[in-house]
């Protein structure tokens, strides 16, 4: 059979298996303390999926599988070298990064989160980014403080 005939999956593979970085903030990379260890957890996890994808057979299969814990151990290297521990809060007079702040809204819901590192922020879990829009709003406030922009306004009720 002639050559022409068979596939070639070099270019392919090749765009498969070259995955672009995982964008990094331009913004501090400050995290908690739990937020250290889940960053370093996280990269412990990459580097046994890139282990576990390097030990297979076939290179164009060990190739795809390796591509996304490749980008990920990169990734998370980077965030654990330059991640900035910030301490919890010495006071809950005002809000600061690691403080959990409840505030209620002016259409009447009520909700709790904690400022929390970019890496670590889950709003379904009550943790948000220091450098979201709500977060921004509330830091250096202190409880009975309205906030808000337009017609969006936060009471600021408990911080712990």
């Amino acid at each position: 059979m002639s050559v022409a005939f068979t596939k070639d999956e070099s270019a392919e593979t090749a765009a498969e298996t070259h995955l672009p970085d995982r964008p990094i903030s331009l913004h501090p990379d400050r995290v908690t303390e739990a937020g250290l260890k889940a960053l370093e957890l996280q990269l412990q996890q990459a580097r046994a999926a890139y282990d576990a994808a390097s030990s297979i057979e076939d290179v164009n299969e060990r190739r795809r599988q390796a591509a996304n814990p490749l980008r990920d151990t990169r990734y998370f290297a980077a965030r654990v070298h330059t991640a900035e521990v910030v301490p919890a809060p010495a006071s809950t007079e005002t809000v600061a990064f690691g403080s959990t702040v409840t505030f209620s809204r002016n259409d009447g819901r009520v909700q709790t989160y904690r400022i929390v590192g970019e890496d670590e922020a889950d709003p379904k879990a009550g943790s948000i980014s220091f450098v979201s829009p709500v977060a921004r709003l509330l830091m250096g406030k202190a409880v009975g403080d309205v906030v808000g922009t337009g017609d969006q306004e936060l009471e600021i009720m408990v911080i712990a």
